[in-house]
């Protein structure tokens, strides 16, 4: 063989060799892997992989995925995203806004001026413009809210599947699969206000990006999680208070249990993640299960995760302060048992190590190997030492010690590998 040719056989053996990627390869089968955190508990998580042919499903628009949906059904299916699809659109893909769910006289004008505080007062917004908002909510409800159900998996094709405008929601379901896809500003067109949130008043908004309620066996697996295209930062004030329009990234709650996330980016948005939804829902003692493992959470300004009650293994993530307004990276609230591992944290200058965690009820927090800038860190002992005089301090007795994991990267080999891996489009 002469030399040229030997140079071409070789190259054509290297391609041969080379490993798939995501975008070369059916990953819509695939199953947790064994051990791979609290969705490996029992039987595992393994979303549709038994679906039958018909149940294989291929979609490019809002109304193909709601009829591979099946409105929710437990029957196995694999739904495959392709491209992006928006779920503001109607049943012919024609774009919605704002304006084409407003029903009964409502108008934002109306409204503020319905409910200002210095002539309404502190009551609940309550009479016509109360009522028209919510009968425009729930028409843009129809469209966004997309329920799915046991035995599903959704997976994105290639490098840039996209589902905007969207909140998909996993409720009372079990075994679901959710991987490789962008999922980006569930936007809320009709934001209520409530007069005594935080004591200054608040907006509250409607919709999770993905919202678990009362689910179980979920992995959530190399997504990217964002606001997108309307960034509540870029929104105006109203009654001194940010008019906001988007809720969470990612909730669990309502007795949600044994989830795993990894490998997920969760960026540019205030609160990014609750585990737990009230002090006072002690039916969550002994669910809300939750493994974290090598996100990312970029932007975030509080709630990566908060915690009530649940056992969350929090290891291998990487996290970038950069907003002026952050608050806090992880919540310690009533009865939660986090342990946390090898986690790095980067921030600029004026946010203190004291600043990562805040306690609302919280007792324990077990944490280790965590990286602040590149220095080791102890963010239990700071914790205390910085709160001292104000809130309890946390001990590190958790009260049980995580089993259902991969191998533990030391916090900078997780930074980097994060760095690199996280997110949709990232499947190696």
């Amino acid at each position: 063989m002469r030399a040229g040719q030997l140079a071409v056989a070789v190259g054509l053996l290297a391609l041969l060799c080379v490993p798939a990627h995501a975008e070369d390869r059916d990953i819509s089968r695939d199953t947790l892997p064994a051990n791979d955190g609290w969705a490996a508990e029992g039987a595992g998580t393994t979303g549709g992989a038994a679906a039958d042919a018909e149940h294989v499903h291929t979609v490019t628009d809002r109304a193909g995925l709601v009829r591979a949906l099946d409105g929710g059904s437990d029957t196995p299916k694999i739904i495959k995203i392709a491209g992006t699809i928006d779920a503001n659109t109607d049943d012919d893909g024609d774009r919605l806004d704002c304006s084409d769910y407003a029903t009964g006289g409502y108008g934002l004008k109306k409204y503020l001026a319905a409910y200002d505080p210095r002539t309404w007062g502190s009551a609940k917004p309550s009479g016509p413009q109360e009522e028209a908002r919510q009968a425009s909510a729930a028409r843009q409800a129809e469209r966004m809210v997309l329920p799915v159900g046991s035995n599903t998996t959704i997976v994105g094709l290639g490098d840039s599947a996209v589902l905007k405008g969207a909140s998909l929601q996993v409720r009372n379901a079990d075994n679901v699969i959710i991987r490789n896809l962008d999922v980006r500003d569930a936007y809320d067109c009709f934001p209520v206000w409530q007069p005594n949130n935080g004591g200054l008043g608040d907006w509250k908004t409607a919709y999770d990006t993905i919202w678990l309620t009362g689910a179980t066996h979920v992995w959530i697996d190399h997504i990217t999680a964002s606001d997108r295209g309307h960034p509540d930062a870029k929104e105006p004030t109203y009654f001194a208070r940010n008019y906001l329009r988007h809720d969470g990234l990612l909730d669990i709650t309502n007795g949600s249990d044994l989830v795993t996330v990894s490998w997920s980016r969760f960026a540019d948005h205030d609160k990014a993640m609750l585990i737990g939804n009230s002090d006072t829902a002690t039916s969550d003692r002994d669910r809300l299960r939750v493994t974290l493992h090598h996100n990312a959470f970029e932007s975030v300004v509080q709630r990566a995760p908060r915690v009530r009650f649940g056992q969350v293994h929090l290891y291998n993530n990487r996290y970038e302060v950069t907003d002026d307004d952050y608050r806090y990276s992880v919540g310690v609230s009533t009865e939660s048992r986090i342990h946390a591992e090898n986690n790095a944290f980067h921030a600029p200058g004026h946010v203190e190590v004291a600043d990562l965690v805040k306690s609302w009820n919280g007792s324990a927090l077990h944490q280790s190997g965590t990286l602040f800038n590149g220095y080791p860190v102890d963010l239990l002992a700071i914790n205390n030492a910085y709160n001292s005089g104000s809130e309890r301090d946390l001990t590190a007795d958790v009260g049980w010690t995580p089993t259902l994991h991969g191998p533990i990267d030391s916090a900078a080999a997780a930074d980097r590998a994060v760095a690199r891996g996280a997110g949709a489009g990232r499947i190696p």
